[in-house]
C-alpha cells in the first residue's frame, strides 16, 4: 500500500482541510472589490458570484490533488462521487452578501465526514478579512490559527457580565418573519445579540468564547459542517440538525 492510499490520520485530515480552506479564502480576498456580476439563487438575497465558484474550484484542486478517491459536496458545483469513505463538504464564500458589500465576515469552511456512519472528522473555516483560520479534528480539541499565533480554543477573554448569542434570518420571508416573531424568547437568557451573516464564523467565535451561543434554522449542510466540529471540539455543546428539528446550535453552558 502506498502512502497515499494510506488511511489518513484526523490531524492530516485536519491540515488539508485547513490548506484547502486557507486557498480559497485567499482567492476571495485576492478578488474582494472587483467590480463583479451578482446573481441569486434560490431566493432573492441568496446571492452567488463568479468568486464563489472560483474559490470552489480551487478548494477542491487542492483536496483531489492529495485525495483523489474522496468524494466531494460543495455548494456551488456538482457533486463528485468518490470510493474512499470520505466526504469533504465545501462552502466556498460563507457570507457572500457581506463579500460583495465590503464587510470583512467571510469565510471559506471545509469539513470532511466519514459516509459510513456520517462522523465528522476534521474541518477549517478561514476568515480572511479578520486575519482567522479555525480548526479541529475529532477528539483533537480546536484551534485558532493566525499570522502571530496557533492557539488552542477556547481563547482566555477578558471577563464580562454580557452574555452574547449569534443568529441569522432565512431568506424565505415566511420562515424570516417567525424567526423575527421568537427573538423575544431566544434572548431571554442573554443580555444582547450579534448577527454577523456567516454562520461558519459564528459558530468559531463561540469555539472562541467571543459568542456565547448561537442558534439557527434553515441552514445547509456546508454552512455548519465545519464550524460546527470547531466549536464541538472547543468544548461548547452542540447540536447538529436532525429529521425532526433543523435548527444548529452551539452554546457554552
Amino acid at each position: 500500500m502506498s502512502v497515499r492510499e494510506m488511511p489518513p490520520s484526523v490531524g492530516e485530515l485536519e491540515d488539508l482541510a485547513t490548506a484547502a480552506a486557507q486557498t480559497g479564502a485567499q482567492l476571495c480576498l485576492m478578488r474582494m472589490g472587483e467590480p463583479i456580476t451578482v446573481s441569486t439563487k434560490s431566493a432573492a438575497g441568496d446571492v452567488v458570484t463568479p468568486v464563489d465558484r472560483a474559490a470552489e474550484e480551487a478548494v477542491r484542486a487542492v483536496l483531489l490533488d492529495e485525495r483523489p478517491a474522496d468524494s466531494l459536496l460543495g455548494e456551488e458545483l456538482p457533486a463528485h462521487c468518490g470510493t474512499s469513505g470520505l466526504e469533504w463538504v465545501i462552502d466556498p464564500l460563507d457570507g457572500t452578501t457581506n463579500y460583495t458589500r465590503l464587510i470583512p465576515y467571510f469565510a471559506t469552511s471545509v469539513a470532511v465526514r466519514r459516509t459510513s456512519d456520517g462522523a465528522w472528522l476534521a474541518g477549517a473555516v478561514s476568515a480572511p478579512a479578520l486575519g482567522a483560520t479555525w480548526s479541529a479534528a475529532r477528539g483533537g480539541g480546536a484551534q485558532l490559527r493566525s499570522p502571530a499565533q496557533r492557539a488552542v480554543l477556547p481563547l482566555q477573554l477578558p471577563a464580562t457580565t454580557a452574555r452574547l448569542i449569534g443568529t441569522g434570518l432565512s431568506y424565505d420571508p415566511g420562515r424570516r418573519r417567525r424567526q423575527v416573531r421568537e427573538l423575544g424568547a431566544l434572548l431571554a437568557d442573554y443580555t444582547d445579540m450579534r448577527r454577523f451573516g456567516a454562520a461558519a464564523v459564528d459558530l468559531c467565535l463561540v469555539a472562541q468564547g467571543s459568542l456565547h451561543a448561537f442558534v439557527e434554522d434553515d441552514l445547509a449542510v456546508h454552512d455548519w459542517a465545519a464550524g460546527a466540529l470547531i466549536a464541538e471540539e472547543a468544548g461548547a455543546t452542540v447540536y447538529r440538525p436532525t429529521d425532526g428539528d433543523e435548527t444548529v446550535s452551539a452554546t457554552w453552558v
